[in-house]
């Protein structure tokens, strides 16, 4: 059926050599190589942020200052913030976009070939002075990941490097969700229309617009604390007549977009693999596109309810508290369509399906917290309190990266051409699963007994769920230097059983029509596609 195709691309790349050897990535305009430099970069910095993050629950593992001093301990989880969000799950899923993106659409590569290999390259030096800045006078920034006036204003020179690295990291983001716009909206294939679209660029697609409409935001939000850190405005300086509580509302108005910006896509990889594994079509796919559309639209009148404790009038916060719970509707309707999608259908559990029904598990109970946190009342007591860690680590941790590693499972045989170790898979899996939920699942009670996030040194009653996280938070780490070694580098080295060019049955979409690994140029000319736009027609 697809025999045309494969023959295509093979010649097509015999007769257009690649450059090899460092120009190969330097120079690189494929989307593919491009993707793989994201997908490689975006790991680096996660073990970068993971030995942060342990870093932090060494010193918290028992009561007393064990090994670091709490000015130090506050810059280790401000960059551990900074780094996972902007470093690690971001650039994993334009990762995930460059390389699926054009396969899923019929298209030959991304729109702006040139401008997606600068929009990847900025990411190298925004990230060596964002940990560059723990080695300048003072430390690295320790105002929270979230920097807030008038703590941005009192820090030493590493603020001033990381506002310069999150403006570059911005611009990079704003120049990849431009190409990935153009990309969709013009380089379908013929027959393709947008209602015929992957579920995966669908969430791209609205998660693009996202981003091209909060980067500025924030960009707005540092450059302020910029010109009040040194050239004499007063936009959060209380004694010039500025408001801090102002840089709250226009942190939050980027960050609460923020969050969705790292979830969306995730929602896009499950809603691939949920429907190959329960080899059914995904069910209710127009108001899943719906759904998505109206999270996003919902995440900009959310942003203060992160901000009940500041002082808003009662009308405010009820405001607020409506617009949060309004989102649980969209969330719950994709969460039941994945249910109905395995629905009496032939399920079979590799890796990719394990990591999906754990990611619907886990994020379904991190939405749950949300919906508590919304309401304003009980928010005022839990506000800054480990309950908020806990849930929103359940939503990003268990929720996009989970599901990153879902999307790596299933598409990475596809990528590398080699097929992973289906028992090193699962080991993943469940070491994952039981050791987020070891980390985890105490700082929800750890909160709700009134231990405040970002302090250093705790009293008694609250050591021994300490030293439990602490120790789930080494085995989680440990599983994911399992995953590099022995499922990435070995799938990368082709040390595995060759992968067939349809691995999965029930997967369907363009990108399974070309051979495994996928060629270095495709869809040279646009693919032919029978009625349902997910096969091509020979």
């Amino acid at each position: 059926m697809s025999a045309v195709l494969p023959q295509h691309g093979a010649a097509h790349d015999e007769a257009h050599a690649h450059p090899h050897g460092w120009r190969r990535w330097l120079f690189a305009t494929n989307h593919k190589d491009i993707g793989t430099l994201y997908l490689l970069f975006s790991f680096t910095m996660l073990m970068v942020g993971g030995v942060l993050a342990l870093l932090i629950r060494l010193e918290l593992f028992q009561p007393g200052l064990q090994f670091v001093n709490p000015q130090l301990f506050n810059q280790f989880t401000t960059m551990h913030g900074l780094i996972m969000v902007f470093g690690a799950i971001m650039p994993a899923f334009v990762g995930f976009a460059n390389w699926m993106v054009p396969l899923q659409i019929g298209a030959p590569d991304m729109a702006f070939a040139r401008m997606n290999n600068f929009s990847f390259w900025l990411m190298i030096p925004a990230a060596l002075m964002l940990v560059g800045s723990f080695f300048m006078p003072g430390g690295a920034p320790a105002a929270g990941w979230t920097l807030y006036a008038p703590l941005t204003l009192q820090m030493g020179p590493s603020m001033d490097a990381g506002i310069f690295a999150m403006h570059i990291l911005g611009a990079s983001s704003i120049m990849g969700s431009i190409n990935i716009i153009v990309t969709i909206l013009n380089m379908r294939a013929p027959g393709m229309t947008l209602m015929k679209m992957p579920l995966f660029c669908w969430t791209w697609l609205i998660t693009a617009y996202l981003l091209i409409a909060v980067m500025p935001v924030l960009a707005g939000a540092i450059t302020m604390t910029l010109t009040d850190r040194h050239f004499g405005t007063a936009f959060f300086q209380p004694g010039g007549g500025g408001d801090p509580v102002m840089y709250q509302h226009i942190f939050w108005f980027f960050g609460h977009p923020e969050v969705y910006i790292m979830i969306l896509p995730a929602f896009g990889i499950i809603s691939q693999i949920v429907p190959a594994f329960a080899r059914k079509k995904l069910f209710g796919y127009t108001s899943m596109v719906y759904a998505t559309a109206s999270i996003a639209i919902l995440s900009f009148i959310v942003w203060a309810h992160h901000m009940f404790t500041t002082g808003m009038p009662v009308t405010g916060q009820l405001f607020f508290m409506y617009a949060t719970m309004l989102i649980a509707i969209p969330t719950g309707v994709k969460v039941f369509n994945w249910v109905a999608t395995m629905w009496r259908g032939s399920m079979t559990f590799e890796t990719p399906m394990l990591f999906a029904v754990g990611f619907i598990f886990v994020f379904s109970m991190g939405g749950f917290t949300g919906l508590i946190l919304s309401m304003a009342p009980v928010d005022i007591q839990l506000q800054d309190t480990y309950y908020v860690v806990a849930h929103f680590h359940y939503v990003l941790v268990a929720g996009s990266l989970f599901a990153l590693f879902a999307g790596v499972y299933y598409w990475g045989p596809k990528w590398t051409g080699t097929m992973y170790s289906e028992t090193r898979g699962k080991l993943h899996f469940w070491g994952s699963l039981i050791f987020f939920n070891v980390t985890f699942f105490p700082m929800h009670f750890l909160g709700l007994a009134g231990m405040p996030r970002r302090y250093a040194d705790y009293p008694m009653q609250f050591a021994d769920f300490n030293a439990l996280a602490s120790v789930g938070a080494f085995g989680f780490g440990l599983m994911q230097v399992y995953f590099f070694l022995f499922v990435v580098l070995p799938m990368m080295r082709g040390q595995g059983q060759p992968a067939p060019q349809r691995p999965w049955d029930g997967a369907e979409g363009l990108e399974w029509e070309v051979p495994s690994p996928a060629p270095f140029h495709t869809f040279e000319t646009p693919p032919r596609l029978d009625a349902t736009a997910t096969r091509v027609v020979g």
